[in-house]
């Protein structure tokens, strides 16, 4: 059975920094295609960054772009969201996927998805 355990959020001031995990058990990360999402109250599910576990590619959406970082630990089976100098505007849901048969930051392509981890940015 596959499953994601997200973790890592909690409060944290503008410009400060978070590391998030996503845990898998039931596969192999490297072996799949795993995204990082948000949402933030009232905004759509956003997708803010992909990593081919396979090849290690990765596409970053524009707002998070030089400021968060994705990788393996595929001894620990885990991804990791760096999250640095972060913004208000950054406050929301994080949540861990895998599953897509696409390199793609498009929500409906993921079937497998962690519980979610709340971020909150200070001002």
């Amino acid at each position: 059975e596959v499953q994601l355990q997200a973790s890592g959020g909690g409060l944290v001031q503008a410009g400060g920094s978070l590391r998030l995990s996503c845990a898998a058990s039931g596969f192999a990360l490297d072996q799949y295609i795993v995204a990082w999402f948000r949402q933030a109250p009232g905004k759509e599910r956003e997708g803010i960054v992909c990593m081919d576990g396979y090849d290690g590619r990765t596409i970053y959406a524009d707002s998070v772009k030089g400021r968060f970082t994705i990788s393996n630990d595929n001894a620990k089976n885990t991804a990791y969201l760096q999250m640095n100098s972060l913004k208000p505007e950054d406050t929301a849901v994080y949540y861990c996927a895998t599953g897509s048969r696409y390199f793609t930051k498009e929500p409906e392509q993921y079937p497998y998805w962690g519980q979610g981890t709340l971020v909150t940015v200070s001002s």
